[in-house]
């Protein structure tokens, strides 16, 4: 981004807009807003309002699309009052007849240019600081050519840049014309985008696609539309954020583990466990989110996988209780919908719980759910890439479990690669010996440390994670058919 020139900026009534704008939109300018309808434009449009309105400044409203009315329910959908906003509707003082009809286009141009002249009165009546222009397409219609559209919006603009006015323009996306090239009157452009999965809610996310002489955070950003209006979720930057890192290490409460693991896991790395479903990884994790909570840590245990109640009741039976005194309010196991989650949504959580409450611990159980939720895998590595980073520059430890295809053998698959993007990985595996089904843990990597190249049995219960001693005995544990090896020979 160029180097920015002073511009006053005009706060947008959007929780999270402003911090992608830098402040909000510059002041005394012209910004277009595009979008498909139903992306959030006219709650975008009267947001921005009611912050001006809570400034003490005066404003307006001109819709060509909605009447009054219609207007008012939009507001009143998200407990809005449009109490000291002025609404124009321009339809209301259209010089058409009741029997006149088709006017629209067999006098669009004398329509056009009445329709100018009542507007431009109404603006020098009222005096506004802010305005919204809801929407360019209907003068699109009424133009009927891209040039005298161009002209009129263009006119417009200077007239309300003489007044001194900050200006959103409206634009439905799927009316533009090729040769419109509107753009370039505006001094600042956010694109509103919709998308719909398969299945769940749409997604929606926003780009500032320019804004001349000013700084903002580029990229995508995800946003709700809610009771309430808009909430957007700026792009995480790891870059912006940095503490000071705390080097100790914490431990799981068991030292056959912390043994294992090199001395336990050290603040600001992420930790990945891995194995087949019902090895035990929701099990350790939530050992090491139970000794950080012991010691007065904040935790946040993202649970994909199964219920608050059976985790509750898993954990018990292990001899954590999750409800005892001193450990419920350091556990936090947060609600989400299994498709109603964006990413920008998910890193907006965990910046919160960081920033705000100082959580230490977080924990993603399990990673394919997860997935699975936000639906966009080209894009979700570099959207953890970016997250594991902030976490590590902020002194936070990151647990992430993932699931893999098959128990036993070499057919053992993961649905994604993270492996490059952990500090430490955990695995655990299931064999056969001597007729029963056992488990084995095992430590494949951890950066910055040495740590045992054992594998060591694995038990879960009762009342207790069991890490046993190294299994010396056995060869090939890790692809799920080992063999005990002969006394006094080599492995």
């Amino acid at each position: 981004m160029p180097d920015p020139v002073t511009t006053e900026r005009a706060p947008t009534g959007v929780p999270g807009l402003d911090e992608v704008l830098e402040g909000g939109f510059p002041r005394r300018r012209v910004s277009l807003v595009q979008g498909d309808p139903g992306t959030g434009k006219t709650t975008l449009g009267l947001a921005f309002l009611l912050a001006g309105r809570r400034l003490g400044e005066r404003c307006l409203y001109v819709t060509l699309s909605e009447t009054r009315d219609e207007l008012a329910e939009v507001a009143a959908s998200h407990g809005w009052s449009l109490d000291g906003i002025d609404v124009y509707a321009v339809p209301e003082g259209s010089p058409a007849s009741e029997d006149e009809e088709n006017t629209l286009f067999l006098t669009s141009e004398v329509e056009l240019e009445e329709t100018w002249r009542q507007l431009l009165e109404r603006l020098k009546a009222a005096r506004p600081d802010r305005v919204v222009f809801d929407s360019l397409t209907e003068v699109r219609l009424l133009a009927q050519s891209p040039l005298r559209f161009r002209r009129q919006v263009f006119a417009l603009k200077w007239y309300l840049a003489e007044a001194r006015a900050t200006v959103l323009l409206l634009e439905q996306t799927q009316d533009r014309q090729p040769n419109d090239d509107i753009e370039s009157l505006a001094q600042s452009i956010i694109a509103l985008r919709q998308r719909t999965p398969g299945y769940g809610s749409p997604r929606r996310r926003l780009e500032v696609v320019k804004m001349r002489a000013s700084r903002y955070r580029g990229g995508f950003h995800d946003f709700e539309i809610e009771t309430g209006g808009l909430r957007v979720f700026p792009r995480l930057v790891a870059s912006e954020e940095e503490r000071v890192f705390e080097s100790d290490a914490s431990s799981s409460g068991i030292p056959e583990l912390d043994t294992l693991a090199g001395g336990g896991i050290d603040r600001g790395t992420t930790v990945l466990i891995l194995g087949p479903a019902g090895v035990g990884k929701s099990s350790l994790s939530m050992q090491y989110a139970y000794q950080s909570a012991l010691r007065g840590e904040l935790v946040v245990y993202f649970n994909f996988d199964e219920g608050i109640r059976t985790l509750q009741e898993r954990s018990r039976g292990l001899g954590m209780d999750l409800l005892a005194p001193g450990v419920a309010n350091q556990i936090r196991v947060p609600e989400l919908g299994p498709t109603d989650v964006s990413a920008g949504e998910f890193s907006q959580r965990i910046r919160t719980f960081v920033e705000d409450e100082n959580a230490r611990m977080i924990v993603i159980d399990g990673l394919n759910g997860y997935l699975a939720s936000v639906g966009e895998d080209r894009q979700v590595l570099l959207q953890l890439h970016e997250l594991f980073a902030y976490l590590r520059r902020t002194s936070v430890i990151t647990l992430l479990t993932i699931g893999q295809s098959g128990f036993l053998g070499n057919t053992v698959d993961s649905p994604i690669d993270v492996s490059y993007l952990a500090d430490s990985v955990l695995l655990l595996r299931f064999y056969e010996a001597r007729g029963k089904v056992r488990k084995a843990i095992s430590v494949i990597k951890r950066r910055n440390r040495g740590h045992e190249t054992a594998i060591r049995d694995f038990q879960i219960g009762p009342e207790r994670i069991r890490v046993g001693p190294p299994l010396e005995e056995f060869q090939g544990i890790l692809t799920g058919h080992p063999h005990l090896i002969p006394p006094g020979n080599p492995p």
